[in-house]
C-alpha cells in the first residue's frame, strides 16, 4: 500500500491517478475524504497533520508514502506538519518515503532555508529505517491558476514580480517522478532538483495562456511594495516577506532549465503551452 498525503493537491492528485492506473494499491489522505474525487479502487482516508491519531490511522499498513505539506513558512515556530508526517510514517514502519520539498531545499540561512532544512531533515535523518528520496522542484506552472478568478471575469490580471523568469514545472511531471521513486529502484538517497523545459516570466506565461484561450489578455505589473502588502495581508510574517522579495530580486535561482527530469523520465518536460491546453477550462468564462 502506498499512502499519498496531500492527495487532492496539484501533485498529489496527479500521483494518485498514476499509481492507480499502474495497478498499485493506493490510499489517498485528505482532510475532506468525502469530497475527494478519486479513481476507482483508491481508498480515501481522513488525515490532518494537527491530529496525530488521524495520521496513525492513515499510515497504518502503508509500505511507501508520498509526504508533502502546504503549511506556510513562518505560520508556526517550525514545519510542524512535515515533522508530524515523518513521525507518523516512522511509527507505521514504512519502507520508502518520497518527500516533496522545494528547489535548494534548506540551502541558505534565511527563514525559508531554515524551515525547509528542518523539514527535509525529518525525512533524511539516518535513524529513519526507510529509503528516502527528495523532490526539489522550482515554481509550479499551476501557480497560474491564481489568475483564474480574474480571467473568468475579465482580461486583466495584476501580477507581482512580472518580469522575473522561472523555469516552471508541470505538477504532473513531478508526479511522474514521484511515482518512479515510490515504485522503482535506484532512487534511495537522491535529491532531485527539477525544472520545466523553458524559462518564462509571468508575462510570457500570460501571453501563452491568451493564445490558448484565443483571448487578448493583459498583465498589470504590481510594484514590489504592493506585493509586500499583499503577502502581509495573506498572513506571511515580515521575515518571510523579506526573504521572498530578496530571493526573487537578488537571485536568478529557478530560472535555469535543469536536465534532471528528462534524464529520469526519458522524455522532455511538458511545456507551459501543454499545461495551458490541459487546464484551459479553469480560465473559461
Amino acid at each position: 500500500m502506498i499512502l499519498v498525503t496531500g492527495a487532492t493537491g496539484h501533485v498529489g492528485g496527479e500521483l494518485v491517478r498514476r499509481l492507480a492506473a499502474a495497478g498499485h494499491p493506493v490510499r489517498a489522505m485528505t482532510r475532506r475524504p468525502h469530497e475527494a474525487r478519486l479513481p476507482a479502487g483508491v481508498e480515501a482516508v481522513y488525515g490532518d497533520a494537527d491530529d496525530p491519531a488521524s495520521l496513525d490511522a492513515a499510515f497504518a499498513g502503508a509500505r511507501g508514502a508520498f509526504l508533502m505539506s502546504a503549511q506556510g513558512v513562518g505560520t508556526a515556530p517550525g514545519p510542524t506538519h512535515d515533522l508530524a508526517l515523518a513521525e507518523a510514517a516512522a511509527r507505521a514502519g514504512i519502507r520508502r518515503a518520497v518527500k516533496l520539498s522545494v528547489l535548494d531545499g534548506g540551502a541558505g540561512s534565511d527563514v525559508i532555508a531554515r524551515w525547509h532544512a528542518e523539514a527535509e531533515a525529518a525525512v533524511t535523518d539516518p535513524s529513519r529505517d526507510w529509503a528516502w528520496t527528495l523532490l526539489r522542484p522550482g515554481r509550479f506552472m499551476s501557480n497560474a491558476l491564481q489568475w483564474a478568478g480574474r480571467l473568468r471575469a475579465g482580461d486583466e490580471v495584476a501580477v507581482p514580480f512580472a518580469d522575473r523568469p522561472a523555469a516552471s514545472i508541470d505538477p504532473a511531471d513531478v508526479a511522474d517522478i514521484a511515482a518512479l521513486a515510490l515504485t522503482g529502484d535506484g532512487h534511495a538517497g537522491a535529491a532531485y532538483e527539477l525544472s520545466g523545459p523553458e524559462s518564462l516570466t509571468p508575462a510570457d506565461e500570460l501571453a501563452v495562456l491568451g493564445g490558448t484561450l484565443g483571448r487578448d489578455l493583459h498583465l498589470r505589473p504590481l510594484p514590489d511594495e504592493a506585493a509586500r502588502a499583499g503577502m502581509s495581508a495573506y498572513g506571511f510574517p515580515p521575515e518571510v516577506v523579506d526573504a521572498i522579495v530578496q530571493r526573487t530580486r537578488q537571485s536568478d535561482r529557478g530560472a535555469e532549465v535543469l536536465p534532471t527530469l528528462e534524464k529520469l523520465l526519458g522524455r522532455p518536460a511538458r511545456t507551459f503551452a501543454e499545461w495551458a491546453r490541459a487546464h484551459a477550462a479553469a480560465f473559461s468564462r
